[in-house]
């Protein structure tokens, strides 16, 4: 049966210039979403909405709360939530003491499955509806969070990572069965139901040339499909990994090298970038994905979010959890870091840039809004309902409340996965209990 959901609306139409840019966005104080076939097939306000469908249909009335479409992540990692708040290391001492050995455990396939599923309510708990995910070296880890997505007809991104050194016994492949592998699930699970490969070298350190070469012809047979990786997270790990690929230029150029730079390329957290990578990467048209909570949690360094947009050469940018060296998995609470981070470089991002990131922006940068990061007409009817007096001090701060902006900043501020009234996935309630 079609659904009618009445609520205040927003949606954004582009990016937010400024933190009063009312051009950027629609709302609609009392607003409709008719969906049918999980699809959102008219929107606007009630009294237009409303008079064009029949009697039979169903109406959910979310009124006073406020609907957007749902949050989007575009890096975490699958196998480390038993490791999340794991104390007193950074990057490279964290790898090894805490997320390698739980990684391990994502050889027997009941772990996988059941983990997949945690991973999943989290995140619809959270309001996020889309993932953009890692899963460990075993292709069952892969199989298990690919098929749980396509059990609840969520939209995600996802592959096994590829790495065939620096990493304990069982969380290595080879070159060979790296490709094959990930061969395999590609021809299996991609363009399946709502579902997305990528390609994943975990980073440069964990493969060897000949993986990269691999990942590289992998990259060549499917040129349609994400690349996702990481980059300049660290100083020690810059320094590893161009000690391990002397050739290149630096730790960008590792990855140009083998043909893994392009427009569909995520790379996370980008935090040291000289000035030619920066410039490398937006010429390939990649993404930077910034990932406040864990660089705060890991000591990595501060994201430059504004230089990297207003650089002559502007990086496309995302905004990820990257759990479980991220400390959350809402992307409110993301966000807020996120404030932090930037305001501890001298600058502020306003709310409406902050939400537009997380909907449609990260959408666009993970070439998917054409389905998905904004309420309109032929979209998919993935969304959040948000209640920004869900707790008793954001009740008492909202009768302060003077504007929309200042509502979403209290949201990100204040905001946890209690302030999410509902989630929903291809149009179906999808919050855990």
């Amino acid at each position: 049966m079609p659904l009618l959901i009445r609520a205040r609306l927003l949606t954004f139409l582009a990016e937010p210039q400024a933190p009063d840019d009312h051009a950027s966005y629609r709302y609609e104080e009392d607003g409709a979403l008719l969906i049918e076939d999980g699809v959102i097939q008219a929107v606007g306000s009630y009294s237009e909405v409303s008079a064009r469908v029949g009697a039979d249909i169903r109406v959910v009335d979310h009124r006073p709360h406020l609907v957007m479409p749902g949050f989007i992540d575009a890096h975490a990692h699958l196998p480390q939530m038993q490791v999340i708040g794991s104390f007193g290391a950074e990057l490279l001492d964290w790898l090894n003491t805490y997320t390698f050995p739980a990684e391990t455990e994502f050889s027997n396939v009941a772990h996988a499955e059941r983990i997949a599923a945690c991973f999943l309510d989290e995140l619809t708990r959270h309001g996020t509806t889309t993932v953009a995910a890692y899963c460990s070296v075993h292709p069952q880890s892969a199989e298990a969070l690919f098929a749980e997505a396509e059990r609840r007809n969520m939209c995600i991104v996802a592959g096994k990572v590829m790495m065939d050194r620096n990493a304990p016994d069982g969380l290595r492949d080879t070159a060979q069965s790296g490709y094959d592998e990930t061969k395999a699930l590609i021809e299996r699970w991609h363009g399946k139901s709502r579902l997305h490969y990528a390609i994943s070298p975990r980073f440069a350190i964990t493969s060897t040339p000949e993986q990269m070469a691999a990942a590289q012809a992998l990259a060549a047979e499917y040129p349609h499909l994400h690349i996702q990786t990481h980059l300049s997270e660290n100083k020690a790990e810059i320094e590893f990994a161009c000690s391990l690929f002397p050739e290149a230029k630096d730790y960008t150029d590792i990855y140009a090298r083998y043909g893994l730079v392009g427009p569909k390329s995520l790379f996370g957290h980008c935090v040291h970038l000289q000035e030619r990578e920066a410039d490398a990467l937006s010429e390939a048209g990649a993404v930077a994905v910034f990932c406040p909570t864990s660089n705060l949690f890991l000591g990595s360094g501060l994201f430059n979010y504004f230089g990297y947009k207003r650089r002559e050469k502007s990086l496309r940018i995302a905004a990820a959890t990257d759990v479980g060296g991220g400390t959350n998995y809402s992307m409110l609470r993301t966000m807020d870091e996120g404030y932090k981070v930037i305001t501890l470089q001298g600058e502020k991002i306003p709310p409406l840039l902050s939400y537009w990131q997380i909907t449609r922006g990260n959408a666009e940068a993970l070439s998917l809004g054409h389905r998905i990061g904004a309420l309109e007409v032929g979209k998919d009817a993935d969304l959040v309902v948000l209640d920004a007096s869900a707790t008793s001090p954001m009740r008492l701060r909202m009768e302060k409340a003077r504007s929309l902006a200042e509502e979403l900043f209290i949201l990100q501020t204040m905001g946890d996965d209690r302030n999410v009234v509902e989630t929903y996935v291809a149009g179906r309630p999808v919050k855990p209990a």
